[in-house]
């Protein structure tokens, strides 16, 4: 079977998370709906246009559901800004440099793997999710702060009344996220590949 090509993919998102049936998980063994949609990192402004063109198609239009885009770098900025910490991060990340900067940024907003706090998560249980399709772009230009299989991981412990989307500029092999194509990255099983 050849393989899509990335506008083939891109052209049956709207068709996939239109069905009902997707939104409502069902043929998933009542499984939570969440999804990759992975990319060569090369199309990146490409992906990011039909995101913007799928949000202002769905959510101006009589459909029964919306889409909700939450890119994890800007969610990271909007809740360092609300606890008062971006101006502080920059400081430290100019006198010890990025790494050290990360490490504490990692732990201050919770994202560490034995964190119950997790504030990007808690920011995105803040919205109004009913009727809609969770989009979560920003992938790339949040690492190595935000890891996504730890998005995914603590998202699908309290969130599981709609689907969600991760755009993955890298390879998803169904098990493993590879970011950027090289990076390996921790196993995540629970998504399904979206097309």
């Amino acid at each position: 079977m050849a393989r899509l090509s990335l506008d083939e993919r891109l052209n049956r998102i709207e068709d996939k998370i239109s069905e009902k049936s997707f939104r409502e998980n069902k043929g998933l063994g009542n499984e939570v709906g969440y999804y990759v949609f992975d990319y060569n990192p090369r199309a990146e402004l490409e992906v990011r246009s039909h995101i913007a063109y799928l949000k202002d198609r769905i959510n101006n239009s009589n459909k029964d559901f919306k889409i909700i885009e939450f890119d994890l770098f800007h969610t990271m900025i909007q809740v360092l800004e609300k606890e008062g910490y971006l101006e502080a991060f920059f400081d430290l990340e100019k006198e010890n440099g990025f790494f050290d900067m990360a490490d504490n940024l990692v732990e201050t907003l919770g994202l560490d793997e034995t964190n119950e706090l997790n504030l990007i998560i808690s920011k995105i249980l803040q919205e109004d999710l009913t009727n809609s399709v969770i989009f979560l772009t920003g992938v790339g230009k949040c690492h190595p702060i935000i890891a996504s299989h730890n998005i995914l991981n603590n998202l699908h412990q309290v969130l599981d009344s709609v689907p969600v989307v991760m755009f993955y500029p890298g390879e998803y092999s169904g098990q493993d996220l590879k970011l950027f194509g090289t990076m390996d990255s921790r196993n995540y099983y629970r998504a399904f590949r979206l097309v």
